[in-house]
């Protein structure tokens, strides 16, 4: 019967499969280090909750799409979280944690991946719903959406938990890995394997539908007199999704082969020169999407716009009206979900450029 290891530190792991813990870490260099991570990660918080206030603030954003966008920010607010823990528990500090503290380390990082990927899943899921009918949203009501973001956060979890269940290599440590020493090289290739197929799966079935809507919006502008903004509102979105799932592939993708490489042990390839790098990579995919959001949506951008730079206009405002009788100054021109296909994305006039939805309050 083998023996188990639960009682060791680290160092015990690491020393035996000759990982390099980066004990030259000092000094200036894990300053700059831990600088370089803090002004990401801290852009990754403000500009993720921005996405997701957003969501919440502007009632055209109300629908299955958005709500999951939001929860793509919220994966990625969690993945801010997972590499400020990191930081504090890498480098030298790696051989000195418990094994239960490394697992929490590593399953934070891999729930935050599943989160990301499973929710851009059930997204390519509601727009093939949708585009087949050729509408901007699906009809998925909000219950099913719940329904759905909890379900994604579950799968998660558990994914990211499967090691510390069992999947591991503490009884048997002639199968650990080099880049996780306390992981299986059965599970890195498990684990990276399943994303690779996944990763292809949604690239073919992101193309195939943004193959469909190109045609049908061709075919359907040739026949119809509608809104030129009604029929490429379906084409803008499916840009933006494309465009945060293709961020999404090339920054995971080189990481993802990295452990693949480790799990199939190949000692000629060099992973532990570039591990580093590709984690870094990885960190900057959750500072790209706030950034695709707002460049690739023109409402998103001047909601977040609003709460940004006009919080005082608006309390001023606020102060200028209390001192004068109640009246309308504006109203939305999109009062109800249902004509969503009809006036996408309408901008309105209000004093300065206030959203629309606070005439409705």
């Amino acid at each position: 019967m083998n023996e188990c290891y639960y009682d060791k530190r680290m160092d015990f792991f690491y020393n035996r499969t000759k990982t390099d813990t980066a004990d030259e870490w000092t000094g200036a260099q894990l300053i700059g280090v831990l600088c370089f991570g803090t002004f990401f990660c801290i852009f990754i918080f403000i500009s993720n909750s921005l996405v997701i206030a957003a969501v919440v603030k502007n009632k055209r954003f109300h629908f299955p799409f958005y709500y999951l966008l939001a929860n793509l920010a919220a994966a990625d607010f969690f993945a801010g979280i997972a590499y400020v823990f990191l930081m504090f528990n890498t480098g030298p500090v790696s051989k000195t944690l418990t094994v239960n503290r490394w697992f929490l380390r590593q399953g934070l990082l891999d729930t935050s991946l599943t989160a990301s990927l499973v929710n851009l899943l059930v997204i390519a899921v509601e727009r093939h719903m949708s585009i087949m009918r050729m509408k901007i949203h699906s009809n998925l009501t909000k219950k099913r959406v719940t329904f759905l973001i909890i379900s994604i956060w579950a799968i998660a979890i558990f994914m990211g938990a499967v090691p510390t269940l069992g999947w591991n290599c503490l009884c048997d440590i002639t199968v650990c890995s080099s880049l996780a020493p306390i992981y299986s090289r059965s599970y890195l290739v498990f684990w990276s394997v399943l994303n690779l197929v996944v990763f292809f799966i949604m690239v073919v079935v992101y193309i195939r539908i943004y193959m469909y809507v190109q045609r049908k919006t061709n075919v359907l502008s040739s026949h119809t007199s509608g809104s030129i903004s009604r029929r490429r509102t379906p084409v803008k979105l499916m840009k933006t999704v494309m465009t945060v799932l293709g961020a999404f592939v090339v920054c995971w993708t080189p990481g993802l082969v990295v452990l693949l490489l480790d799990g199939l042990n190949c000692t000629d390839c060099g992973v532990q020169n570039v591990k580093r790098w590709f984690l870094l990579l990885a960190l900057l995919n959750s500072v790209m999407n706030p950034i695709i959001y707002s460049y690739k949506d023109d409402e998103m951008w001047a909601t977040m716009k609003r709460m940004i730079c006009c919080s005082s206009e608006d309390k001023s405002q606020e102060r200028r009206s209390s001192r004068i009788p109640s009246t309308v100054l504006c109203r939305s021109t999109d009062t109800s979900g249902h004509y969503i296909e009809d006036g996408i994305i309408q901008g309105t006039i209000c004093g300065k450029g206030d959203l629309g939805d606070k005439g409705n309050s």
